[in-house]
């Protein structure tokens, strides 16, 4: 499961490479690629919750529910967003769905790994996402020159 979990980095992290390091067009592609990637992986951050809900019924509260659906709705806003208030929102939706499952899973050795690759994740993902903001505010947008 970890090196899922890390093979699921390498587009964000390749990705801010490629913006750092392309030429223009490079730089647009991977740019837009890198806020649909994180939209995504938003969703499916909270759609772990409607997973859980639907395997434990016990589980289906109004507010993980409620939660379920506020990274992918999230996601779609920064889809709809400029560059840099996108990465921005997508940065926070991530930390957001890590504060929530530290809360929704800790305080038990059953699920102790899960969270540990939580935190890895996370972090590389959100890393990745600021690298390409400063980027951003640095040398400006693509076509911005």
């Amino acid at each position: 499961m970890r090196a899922l979990g890390l093979a699921g980095l390498i587009p964000f992290v390749g990705l801010a490479g490629l913006v750092i390091a392309g030429g223009e067009t490079i730089r647009t592609a991977a740019l837009h690629a890198q806020i649909g990637y994180g939209a995504v992986i938003a969703s499916f951050l909270g759609a772990i919750h409607w997973g859980l809900a639907v395997q434990t019924p016990a589980l289906s509260t109004l507010p993980r529910l409620g939660w379920g659906v506020t990274p992918s709705l999230l996601g779609w806003a920064a889809l709809l967003l400029p560059p840099v208030p996108a990465l921005m929102l997508l940065t926070a939706a991530l930390l957001a769905a890590l504060v929530i499952d530290e809360f929704s899973f800790g305080g038990g050795d059953r699920r102790a790994w899960f969270l540990k690759l939580r935190r890895l994740l996370s972090v590389g993902a959100m890393l990745s996402l600021l690298v390409t903001l400063i980027d951003l505010v640095v040398k400006g947008p693509p076509g911005s020159a």
